[in-house]
């Protein structure tokens, strides 16, 4: 089984940095303190999503066939992402044009119309 180095603390949630890189080959080990990468320090369940957009080239509606979702929960999702990455996220302006018309394309019920349109 795989182990990859968590990017959080499992106890406290906090910050966790790398301290020793160790070689397999020649048995050099470096000794320091070194920061995660931003997408190490993503959840398991953001790390998942990452790959099913990137591996759906970010066509939502295949994201949402795969992982059984709504188009409101993948972009809730897609957010949260953005925001674990350190990006600050802009509230885009409602278009309610956009949204009537996956309405009547059956992308979304008119529960999650609702939902986009009362934001």
């Amino acid at each position: 089984m795989k182990r990859e180095v968590p990017g959080s603390c499992p106890i406290c949630k906090g910050e966790t940095k790398i301290t020793e890189i160790h070689c397999k080959t020649c048995e050099t080990t470096i000794q320091g303190e070194f920061d995660l990468c931003k997408f190490c320090k993503l959840s398991e369940q953001q790390k998942y999503f990452v790959e099913v957009f990137i591996k759906n080239r970010g066509n939502i509606k295949e994201i949402e066939k795969e992982l059984g979702i709504s188009y409101p929960t993948v972009r809730n999702k897609l957010d949260e992402v953005i925001s674990s990455l350190g990006y600050k996220l802009e509230k885009p302006a409602i278009n309610q044009k956009e949204i009537i018309e996956k309405l009547s394309k059956g992308e979304i019920n008119k529960d999650e119309a609702l939902k986009l349109l009362n934001k």
